[in-house]
């Protein structure tokens, strides 16, 4: 099976109880901001990337929230879902890859668990503090 990691950005705004999504054109799923980790990119700076691409946003990946894995027989893959924290940095929300990207937009706690159900206990879940990340030594 081919190895395949992917990084999540998980942008949570406290105040409204509310985290931002995208919509992905592909397969119509909404997912946090997030992608495939390129050759020679840690996973923080794939997460920061990607949430770039599709949110236009800048952001900070902090902590890891949740690590997920699965098997995918029909493309031979096994791939393992890294999502982290993520503060954002800018505020103007602009997609830059509208290729894969339909909209990025805010949704409820309630919401995002009826599109993105694969997190047992939900959203709320996954906002705690986490678990430190550290790269080449250095805890991000």
């Amino acid at each position: 099976m081919k190895e395949v990691r992917v990084a999540y950005a998980l942008i949570h705004n406290e105040e409204t109880q509310q985290v931002l999504m995208v919509h992905n054109k592909k397969n119509g799923s909404w997912t946090l901001p997030g992608g495939l980790v390129e050759q020679g990119e840690s996973l923080a700076e794939a997460a920061v990337r990607e949430a770039k691409e599709e949110t236009g946003l800048d952001v900070e990946v902090t902590t890891i929230l949740a690590v997920n894995e699965a098997k995918m027989q029909a493309n031979n893959e096994h791939a393992t879902f890294v999502t982290f924290k993520a503060k954002q940095i800018s505020e103007e929300i602009r997609i830059q890859d509208s290729e894969k990207i339909a909209e990025a937009v805010w949704m409820s706690y309630d919401e995002v668990d009826k599109v993105m159900m694969y997190h047992p206990g939900g959203i709320k879940s996954l906002l705690g503090d986490g678990v430190p990340y550290v790269d080449e030594g250095v805890v991000i």
